[in-house]
């Protein structure tokens, strides 16, 4: 499942991933507010946590999640990505040097850090 966090600007979208994360749900919640968000002020920055209720990624969203990226390449600014999942972080970070916006990582212990690092300058 993914949630829409709120308390946010509307040009940060603040997610929380948790159970099984399917590809039905970047159809009906990340890829729709995504679009939304992007259509009205042009670039995003993105908070994704993926807390302790979080336990896998199906491969479909796997995929869904590759041709989001793919396909809004340009329209995000910044991305803050919590999880005490090493291997996810991990992955994030091979990613990160091919990407024209800042990205950092943080533990669920450090999710202020992320919102305030995701929030910094707005």
């Amino acid at each position: 499942m993914i949630a829409v966090l709120e308390g946010y600007p509307d040009d940060v979208l603040a997610v929380s991933f948790s159970g099984t994360v399917t590809a039905s749900d970047y159809e009906t919640v990340l890829v729709p507010e995504t679009r939304w968000r992007v259509d009205q002020h042009g670039t995003i920055r993105l908070l994704c946590q993926m807390g302790p209720e979080f336990e896998a990624m199906a491969p479909g969203a796997m995929w869904s999640d590759t041709k989001l990226g793919l396909s809004r390449w340009s329209d995000f600014e910044r991305l803050a990505f919590v999880s005490d999942v090493g291997w996810l972080r991990d992955a994030i970070m091979i990613f990160a040097p091919v990407l024209h916006y800042p990205v950092r990582t943080f533990a669920n212990a450090e999710f202020a850090q992320a919102r305030a690092w995701v929030l910094e300058g707005k």
